[in-house]
């Protein structure tokens, strides 16, 4: 195989890279490659971002809008709905969703159906790179057999290879340029390959690993480790509700010691795409194992409860007032998952939104980065956070601690805030009645 014809057009930069799916994962990562001196092509069946993506216009956070409009203008970055188009690439990344279906299994649905696009394109000394989180064993036992039906060998005629996507939406210091990253491919030379692509295109340490399955199993321990310890953190709050502790007080004088402690928070309950998900895909393959991974499962249950234990303590502070939830009038302040992106996926205020509403509260919602957004088929509009809907709020919830909120203002003029992010904590003085998750 020569892989020194590809790995020359990787040192001079005249391999052409494809990226399937221009999601959060897959649009940043065409940028970085476009803004290292790749010709890129975007792959997406969803005509409206192909379209966006070949006007310059951006559609996710971690872009910077000049940054895309600059290399579409240069050429260096252009989309498509057309997977013919695969066959002019050299490298190309699969960035698609992995996400569960209803029995709380993988669906690879998404990965397979990419595969089967790049097989019908596969050539000899083409790159693939698996990047969407995913069980341990998808590169080699779902995604190598489908492209070795073409005839072509793994490590003898094309390279394959996993690496884990790292984005964090809205995160201020670390973003996909300056992320380690983690290879492992198939055969050594497969990560040489895919190492030396990234190694061109990232700041960030690119550390080789001796298999697609390390790769893939880190990843999901990242994410079951980050999935655990918020559920310590949720399962502490509720206890310390009982018991009449500040939590937030308590973590902060846990995380003095410097040493054995990782400061961790409670909230309404987890969402986006990874922490609720991807610990379950290590709990169906276990199964194949004979193993019952107790651990995970039981924080799920807790991480699952809390929006639920937020609607409970929201009627409990109403109670306080001689209000019933049923027609009290609730503002919720923020919908997506965390704070300062406009990402609503699996967000557990979505579950609280459709529990206020079974138990018949009036709600105002208010979403910055979100103007309207369907749920079960009902629209919800973003209201204007005034002084006047604060003020005729019976109670202020407040789920997502958005940096643009006025929480002064919101000390100032509410009659009863929940705030189950902490969001009140540099607030000087809340006139409010204030309680804290």
């Amino acid at each position: 195989m020569e892989n020194k014809t590809l790995l020359q057009k990787i040192e001079d930069k005249t391999a052409v890279i494809g990226v399937v799916g221009l999601g959060y994962v897959g649009l940043p990562l065409a940028v970085e490659k476009a803004k290292a001196g790749y010709r890129v092509i975007g792959f997406d069946i969803q005509k409206k971002r192909v379209d966006m993506v070949n006007q310059g216009i951006n559609y996710i956070g971690d872009v910077v809008d000049e940054e895309l409009a600059q290399i579409v203008r240069e050429g260096r970055l252009s989309a498509t709905t057309d997977y013919d188009h695969i066959k002019d690439v050299d490298a190309v990344a699969i960035c698609v969703p992995t996400p569960l279906d209803k029995y709380q299994q993988p669906n690879t649905s998404y990965v397979e159906g990419s595969a089967r696009s790049i097989a019908k394109r596969l050539h000899k000394g083409m790159l693939v790179v698996l990047e969407s989180t995913t069980y341990p064993g998808t590169t080699e036992e779902v995604v190598q057999p489908i492209l070795e039906e073409t005839g072509l060998k793994v490590g003898q005629d094309f390279f394959l290879a996993y690496s884990p996507e790292r984005v964090d939406p809205g995160n201020k210091v670390y973003n996909t340029k300056n992320t380690p990253k983690v290879v492992g491919g198939v055969t050594p030379e497969c990560t040489k390959v895919a190492a030396a692509l990234y190694r061109s295109v990232l700041e960030g340490e690119v550390h080789e690993v001796s298999s697609p399955r390390v790769a893939e199993m880190e990843k999901i321990l990242e994410n079951t480790f980050r999935h655990i310890n918020i559920a310590l953190a949720n399962e502490m709050a509720i206890l310390c509700n009982r018991m009449g502790i500040d939590i937030w007080e308590v973590i902060d004088a846990a995380k003095t010691k410097p040493y054995g402690f990782m400061a961790f928070y409670p909230g309404p309950g987890l969402g986006g795409h990874c922490i609720p998900i991807d610990p379950f895909y290590l709990t169906w393959k276990a199964r194949e194992y004979k193993y019952h991974t107790r651990l995970i499962e039981l924080a799920g249950e807790i991480n699952n409860y809390m929006p639920e234990f937020v609607v409970e303590r929201s009627m409990k502070i109403l109670n306080r007032y001689g209000k019933a939830l049923n027609g009290a009038k609730v503002l919720i302040l923020g919908v997506a998952y965390k704070k300062d992106i406009d990402d609503l996926r699996d967000s557990p205020v979505l579950d609280i939104i459709q529990l206020m509403e079974k138990n018949g509260a009036n709600l105002k919602i208010n979403e910055p980065h979100v103007p309207t957004f369907t749920l079960n088929g009902k629209e919800y509009k973003s209201e204007e956070l005034t002084p006047e809907l604060v003020e005729q709020a019976d109670l202020v919830l407040i789920t997502t601690d958005h940096s643009v909120y006025d929480y002064q203002m919101i000390a100032d003029k509410a009659k009863v805030i929940f705030d189950t992010r902490n969001a009140l904590k540099n607030v000087k003085e809340i006139r409010a009645d204030y309680e804290k998750l």
